[in-house]
């Protein structure tokens, strides 16, 4: 009986053993000659090794594209920074538009009769406000500085539900600037707001909202409960009048 048993176990693992090499070696081979492709068994392994390996690619492509997106336009932003009569400060971010110096920012991070500081690459720039509009809660900043870098502006009849999009703005940390990214999608959008799933704190106010294109889709806007809102593209450019 004991012997019995032991051929019987025998049998087992060497017919374990053979199953592995033959999956190993001998079924890849034989998935490559036409004749054997025409059996059902080769199908499957074919079909199966076609639909893993796209999946693995498509990972990596967006991990690379967000970040090469975010190289694009990381020196674009400006940061904002401003004591109002009361004395309380705001903080918040800008868009550069133009490589002349042209900057849009909410005008609730500009009110009437504060003390502004406008900051682009560690550097404060000199500047002049050149128009508010509390209605649409934007304004238009031209700081003195040329050669800025710039970016293209999103196409908003292309604009999809459940697109990929980030932001990039400017915090401050013992009063030095410094860069910050998050990234969600659009929930739902019109002419006006595009509102996402991406939740911040509110100094990040004014941050501009980009698509993986690094195009401009808006400039957010965050409630009481960190919800981020972008005031459109549309609504930006009939502002400056781009």
């Amino acid at each position: 009986m004991p012997r019995f048993l032991f051929r019987t176990v025998f049998i087992l693992i060497l017919g374990a053993l053979g199953g592995m090499i033959f999956q190993a070696f001998i079924l890849p081979y034989l998935a490559t000659k036409p004749y054997f492709q025409r059996f059902q068994f080769i199908k499957i392994l074919t079909e199966r090794e076609v639909i893993v390996n796209p999946k693995e690619t498509v990972i990596i492509q967006e991990n690379v594209a967000l970040q090469q997106a975010v190289e694009k336009i990381e020196r674009i932003v400006i940061g904002v920074r401003t004591k109002t009569k009361g004395g309380k400060i705001l903080e918040g971010s800008g868009l550069i538009l133009t490589s002349d110096g042209l900057v849009v920012t909410l005008a609730s991070l500009v009110p009437f009769g504060s003390e502004f500081n406008f900051f682009w690459e560690g550097e404060k720039l000199p500047f002049q406000i050149l128009k508010r509009d509390l209605k649409t809660n934007l304004a238009l900043i031209k700081v003195e500085k040329n050669n800025l870098p710039t970016t293209g502006f999103a196409d908003l009849e292309k604009i999809k539900l459940g697109q990929r999009v980030f932001l990039l703005g400017i915090v401050f940390e013992n009063e030095q600037p410094k860069k910050i990214v998050n990234e969600g999608i659009i929930k739902t959008f019109d002419e006006n707001t595009i509102r996402t799933n991406i939740f911040e704190k509110n100094i990040l106010k004014g941050s501009p909202l980009f698509n993986i294109k690094s195009e401009v889709v808006g400039l957010n806007t965050i409630d009481l409960e960190g919800k981020v809102a972008a005031v459109s593209i549309s609504k930006i450019k009939e502002f400056v009048g781009l």
